[in-house]
């Protein structure tokens, strides 16, 4: 019997094609897997060689097409030696249901971890987390709810949802739809809203913020920041100065190198 015919287990992986890529040491795949009985899709970037290697989960931002996965960011962190997997969510690229911004749809990035841990190409222990933007909901969220969880990164991160209704009068209408009025859905937003729960978070977190951020207010930062300080959490926070959301090119590198940097030494203390 077919794996279409049959129970979508959570986790499962389903599918695995590959795509061209334009990194000769990288392989680069299409990846179908299991969450909540849905068929949900993620790219997967595979460093060349043979020996395992350790992990990173990409959480994008957005919603639907807006902050899609790029091949080009994830080819780029597997150039540094990690097996890189980023999850579309549900509804995206053919994957089946519909996401809602930091809600059912952090079980994609919930049910992804324990599928790259079973991988063949990747080293035993925890995964680590890249949150940017809205995906550092889902990281930390998973930080908060899931084991097998490494450190995380909180890149350009929303950390107050309520902030993010009040500051980003052009997303109104979206979340509005999507999460609710802040008012009367008040549960929705502190779900998605980390700075409010940072307390229960016990990965090591990395924050990395722009001070001219136009789209993630450097207020985020800070109070995630604060939140971590207040609960005693291991947290390193970079701020990039005059930096907007998305880094320039010479920027961005650099960030990249400091953040695996911090990625490494983190991991090697946890393991």
């Amino acid at each position: 019997m077919s794996i279409a015919a049959t129970q979508v287990r959570d986790g499962q992986l389903l599918e695995r094609e590959q795509l061209r890529c334009y990194a000769k040491q990288v392989s680069l795949y299409l990846i179908t897997y299991g969450s909540q009985g849905l068929r949900v899709k993620g790219y997967l970037a595979v460093p060349e060689g043979n020996a395992p290697r350790p992990a990173v989960i990409y959480c994008r931002g957005g919603i639907r097409r807006v902050g899609m996965v790029r091949k080009r960011r994830i080819v780029s962190m597997a150039q540094r030696g990690y097996v890189v997997f980023a999850p579309f969510y549900r509804g995206n690229e053919g994957g089946e249901g519909r996401e809602d911004f930091g809600g059912e749809d952090r079980y994609d990035l919930f049910h992804a971890i324990p599928m790259v841990q079973a991988l063949e190409e990747v080293q035993p222990g925890p995964v680590s987390l890249i949150g940017f933007s809205r995906g550092a909901v889902m990281a930390m969220l998973a930080a908060k709810e899931c084991s097998g969880v490494g450190p995380v990164v909180v890149w350009s991160g929303v950390s107050d949802m309520f902030d993010t209704y009040e500051q980003r009068i052009d997303m109104r209408r979206m979340l509005k739809r999507v999460v609710g009025h802040p008012k009367k859905q008040a549960e929705a937003y502190i779900q998605r809203s980390p700075a409010h729960w940072a307390e229960q978070v016990n990965s090591p977190i990395y924050i990395i913020h722009g001070t001219r951020d136009t789209q993630v207010d450097i207020g985020h930062a800070r109070k995630l920041a604060v939140a971590l300080e207040k609960a005693g959490k291991d947290y390193t926070m970079d701020l990039y100065d005059g930096l907007d959301h998305r880094f320039p090119k010479k920027e961005d590198e650099k960030a990249l190198d400091a953040m695996f940097q911090w990625l490494a030494d983190k991991s090697a203390l946890m393991g």
